[in-house]
């Protein structure tokens, strides 16, 4: 009889990459082939662990040079979830205005193009992306853009406030999906270097965000913008 080792006991862990959602993301290598991972271990009795494998679970069947993907998922022995990812060596875009500044039109154009790529394979897949924010798009060395976190099949309620739709913050349900204003309220951050609707010192609360849509003007690009970008704006 043939023992299966789990695939775990051939992660090596290098450093901690970041906590949250009741887990911790570590740098990992494959022992046997030295390939670098993201390994997300996520508590076994943490609230939203349910939620955090029907994700995964999505993830693994999608097929997207524009979605993270999600190799492994299993439960260990000790009731902790265990998630092989694709590791992106450069953190997510909510880091590059504090290591490359404000980006400038020419680097955001890619960036902003493969979000798109990203949105419309999901979209096909009948899958809406509940929470398109600077921190959840991921990117390597080379500029390339991964989407990760909150994958939902349509008809749900995902999100964080700050770059919700309207529709999101009357608490409707996402109806057929749209990830419009979350979309273009992260390229425009990226371009001014801070969230756009609100002045660099507030913070995106739920009453400081309703008083800036209700009774504050649009935020405005950059007089040095081009015509093509104040469009997609």
């Amino acid at each position: 009889m043939t023992t299966v080792i789990p695939i775990h006991s051939y992660l090596k862990k290098l450093k901690v990459l970041g906590h949250g959602n009741g887990g911790t993301i570590y740098q990992v290598r494959y022992k046997r082939t030295s390939v670098i991972y993201a390994h997300k271990v996520v508590n076994g009795d943490c609230d939203t662990t349910i939620r955090i494998f029907y994700e995964m679970k999505i993830l693994h069947h999608m097929d997207s040079p524009f979605i993270i993907k999600c190799h492994e998922i299993f439960e260990k022995p000790s009731g902790d979830i265990s998630i092989l990812m694709e590791y992106m060596d450069a953190s997510s875009l909510d880091t590059l205005p504090k290591s490359h500044g404000i980006l400038l039109e020419l680097s955001l154009s890619p960036i902003a193009c493969q979000v798109l790529h990203g949105l419309n394979y999901l979209h096909f897949q009948k899958i809406v992306h509940g929470d398109i924010k600077p921190a959840n798009l991921l990117v390597n060395q080379n500029m390339e853009v991964c989407m990760s976190r909150t994958l939902e099949h349509c008809h749900s309620y995902v999100g964080t406030c700050a770059y919700m739709s309207l529709e999101g913050l009357k608490l409707s349900p996402i109806i057929g999906g749209s990830n419009r204003p979350s979309s273009g309220l992260t390229i425009m951050e990226l371009y001014v270097g801070h969230f756009p609707l609100l002045c660099l010192a507030q913070k995106p609360e739920w009453a400081t965000l309703m008083c800036a849509i209700c009774l504050e003007e649009p935020p405005s690009l950059l007089e040095s913008a081009s015509e093509q970008f104040s469009e997609l704006h």
